[in-house]
């Protein structure tokens, strides 16, 4: 992995912030995806249904489909009529050409959205919403299998914050496992279910102590005590983001609305700022404060789907070897 990047001083001493693309971290992992396709032999195909009229959704349909097929993936967009979908996952749940599934959310905006995610395959779910995939997060089970030959994956954009603060050198790579966080506070704006609750229980695995902000409440994600030694815990606070914000080392943004901005009083000095929402949470004075500034991240979540996909297909086999 390339070194992460050094804050440079300026002359009067303060922190020179140095603004990171999303590009930089995914190239890091494309060699390691087209060795992975290469050693396989053949073109992986991962299938994206479309079942809505979200410019959005389109956009990032066709930006992933362009990516994959670029790195060396079939990528097959399906456009369908979202009372027609449920089918259709069906079908490429049992097709052997398929090896992974992603569907282009939201589709109904409701309950139903969550069911569809159960309706894919976990053999084929490229995104890591599976029942079992979101089990195996929030109590920190990395494997699927006794033997640890069949890793459990991971949700793309919750990984690939991840691996964003990997890169920035947030993470302490010489602790062991479920450590190399320890000592750390982040601060997260955003508590989806999609991204930013299971994103707050992965850090907080990891040692961090997490503050967790929606629009009502905030929450508390730490490491568990006693039996739940393994996974995190979760407690409501009575805590402003004012008082939280100016002690974290992290400061991780998602609200998709360009109205909202977080106020770059409460960045602590040299704090690390990461935006993962299409709209830009920060002002362009964040840079004043923030030693390490990314501001999307997208590209590293497409890239995070090739890995979930190339691991699809590993478990896969490693399952056929155990029946044969």
């Amino acid at each position: 992995m390339d070194m992460p990047p050094t804050p440079e001083s300026e002359g009067d001493g303060a922190i020179a912030c140095k603004t990171i693309l999303a590009s930089s971290v995914a190239n890091v992992y494309t060699s390691e995806i087209k060795k992975g396709i290469e050693d396989l032999g053949r073109k992986p195909t991962l299938v994206g249904f479309l079942a809505n009229t979200d410019p959005a959704a389109r956009m990032y349909a066709e930006w992933t489909g362009k990516t994959f097929s670029d790195v060396g993936f079939n990528f097959d967009l399906r456009e369908v009529d979202k009372e027609e979908l449920e089918d259709y996952i069906f079908q490429a749940n049992e097709d052997d050409d398929v090896d992974g599934i992603m569907i282009y959310f939201p589709v109904f905006g409701n309950r139903q959205d969550q069911y569809l995610q159960q309706v894919v395959s976990k053999d084929k779910d490229v995104e890591g919403l599976s029942h079992i995939y979101i089990q195996n997060l929030y109590h920190n089970v990395r494997y699927l299998d006794n033997a640890k030959t069949q890793k459990s994956i991971l949700p793309c954009t919750p990984l690939a914050l991840v691996k964003i603060l990997e890169y920035l050198g947030v993470y302490n790579m010489i602790l062991p496992y479920g450590n190399r966080l320890y000592g750390k506070t982040i601060t997260i704006v955003n508590r989806s279910e999609i991204v930013g609750r299971p994103l707050a229980a992965l850090l907080a695995n990891d040692g961090a102590v997490v503050y967790s902000f929606d629009i009502d409440t905030v929450q508390k994600f730490n490491r568990g005590e006693g039996i739940r030694l393994r996974s995190h815990r979760v407690s409501d606070v009575e805590v402003k983001l004012e008082d939280v914000a100016p002690m974290s080392d992290v400061i991780i943004t998602g609200v998709p609305s360009d109205a909202y901005k977080f106020d770059t009083r409460y960045i602590k000095d040299g704090a690390v700022c990461v935006n993962f929402s299409t709209a830009k949470n920060f002002n362009p004075d964040v840079k004043t404060k923030s030693s390490l500034y990314v501001p999307s991240i997208g590209k590293v979540t497409v890239a995070m789907l090739m890995r979930n996909l190339l691991r699809l297909i590993a478990n896969k086999s490693s399952k056929n070897q155990k029946l044969n």
